[in-house]
C-alpha cells in the first residue's frame, strides 16, 4: 500500500521503518525541517538514536503532497496538534489510521473522533497498546491492537502493520482502546511520583490495580466496553508505562516526587509527556460525566495546582475504606 506518516517523531518514524519493511511505499511528513533532513540521510539520532532508517523512502515538507493519493495515511502527531493537521485534509478514500493517545481537552474527544468530525467518509482506525518506539524501531517483540467500527478498515490496517515481532489484535471498540491508552499516561505519572516519594513495589501495584478500575469507569461512562481495558491498551500499556524506566509519564512523575516543579520539568524536556495535557482533559471530562477518579484527580491536582505530591499521595491512602469493585 502507498502510505503516508504524518509525525517524524519517535512513534512516526519507527511505525515508518515498520511500514517500509513490510513492503509498503512510505512518504514520511512533519514540519520540522531538521528531522526531515536527517531522515534523508537514514537516522533520526533525536529521537531514534543508533537505529538505521531506510534512504530511500519518501520524505515530504508539503502537507497536500505528502497526503494525496495515499491508501492510508497514518497520524502520529502530539494530541495537540492533531485537530489542526486533521483540519486540512482534502477528500479521499485513504484509510485514516491514529497511532496518538490523548484526549482533546477544549472537547473531550479521542483522536479517532476527530478524525471522524473532520472527515467523515472516510474509515477510521486507532492502534494502541504497550509500545515504545525505540522497542519496535530494533524489532523487539510486540504486541498492539487495532480497533476499528469498521471490520474491513480493522482487517486492512491489522495487514499493513502484523509481522513476527509486531503482533497487531482486533477490537471493535475504537473508543475503549484510545481511552486506555491515553488515561494509562496519567497514571504513570502518579506511579512515577511513588518512585520519586522513595514507595516500592506493593505501593506501585496497589497504584496500577486500583486505577485500572478507575480508567474503566471512566471509558464506560464514556460509552466504551468495560472489557476492553482488559487489554492490550488498558492493562498492557498500564503495565509497561508504569513500570519501566523508558517511560517520559513515569520520569515525569518521578522528578515531581523527587520536589521538582512541573514549570521546570516542562522546560528542560524536549519531548512532551502525553499524561500530562490528557491529565486536564481526563479531569474535566470526569467531571462532566460525574465519575469518580481520585488517581487522576491527584495527578490533575499536582500538574495544574501545585499540590504537594506527598500531600496527594496520603490524601489518596486516607481515604475511606470500600468494597472493591
Amino acid at each position: 500500500m502507498n502510505v503516508t506518516v504524518l509525525g517524524a517523531g519517535a512513534w512516526g518514524s519507527a511505525l515508518g521503518k515498520l511500514l517500509y519493511d513490510n513492503g509498503h511505499a512510505v512518504t514520511l511528513w512533519d514540519i520540522d525541517g531538521l528531522t526531515l533532513a536527517a531522515l534523508r540521510a537514514g537516522h533520526n539520532e533525536r529521537y531514534l538514536p543508533g537505529v538505521e532508517l531506510p534512504r530511500d523512502w519518501q520524505i515530504e515538507e508539503d502537507f497536500d503532497r505528502a497526503a494525496a493519493g495515499r491508501d492510508c495515511l497514518v497520524f502520529a502527531l502530539p494530541s495537540q496538534a492533531f485537530r489542526q493537521v486533521a483540519s486540512r485534509l482534502k477528500p479521499s478514500p485513504a484509510i485514516l489510521v491514529s497511532v496518538t493517545k490523548g484526549i482533546e481537552y477544549e472537547t473531550g474527544d479521542t483522536m479517532c473522533q476527530i478524525l471522524r468530525e473532520q472527515a467523515p467518509k472516510n474509515p477510521v482506525a486507532a492502534i494502541s497498546g504497550p509500545s515504545f518506539a525505540m522497542e519496535v524501531a530494533r524489532g523487539i517483540p510486540t504486541a498492539v491492537v487495532c480497533a476499528s467500527e469498521n471490520e474491513s478498515a480493522a482487517r486492512h490496517v491489522q495487514a499493513m502493520f502484523h509481522r513476527p515481532t509486531f503482533r497487531v489484535y482486533r477490537s471493535g471498540d475504537p473508543l475503549g482502546v484510545e481511552l486506555g491508552g491515553a488515561l494509562k499516561n496519567i497514571i504513570a505519572i502518579a506511579a512515577g511520583v511513588g518512585d520519586g516519594l522513595g514507595y516500592g513495589d506493593n505501593t506501585k501495584a496497589a497504584l496500577v490495580t486500583r486505577a485500572l478500575t478507575e480508567m474503566r469507569r471512566l471509558g464506560v461512562a464514556c460509552g466504551a466496553q468495560a472489557e476492553t481495558f482488559a487489554g492490550l491498551s488498558g492493562l498492557g500499556d498500564l503495565t509497561l508505562t508504569c513500570f519501566s524506566r523508558l517511560s517520559r509519564n513515569r520520569a515525569l512523575g518521578e522528578r515531581l516526587g523527587r520536589g521538582e516543579t512541573i514549570e521546570a520539568i516542562m522546560a528542560s524536556h524536549p519531548m512532551l509527556a502525553e499524561g500530562y495535557p490528557t491529565a486536564r482533559a481526563a479531569y474535566h471530562l470526569a467531571r462532566k460525566l460525574n465519575v469518580t477518579t481520585p488517581v487522576m484527580d491527584e495527578v490533575y491536582a499536582m500538574l495544574y495546582e501545585g499540590k504537594n505530591p506527598r500531600q496527594a499521595e496520603q490524601d489518596l491512602l486516607m481515604r475511606d475504606s470500600k468494597v472493591e469493585d
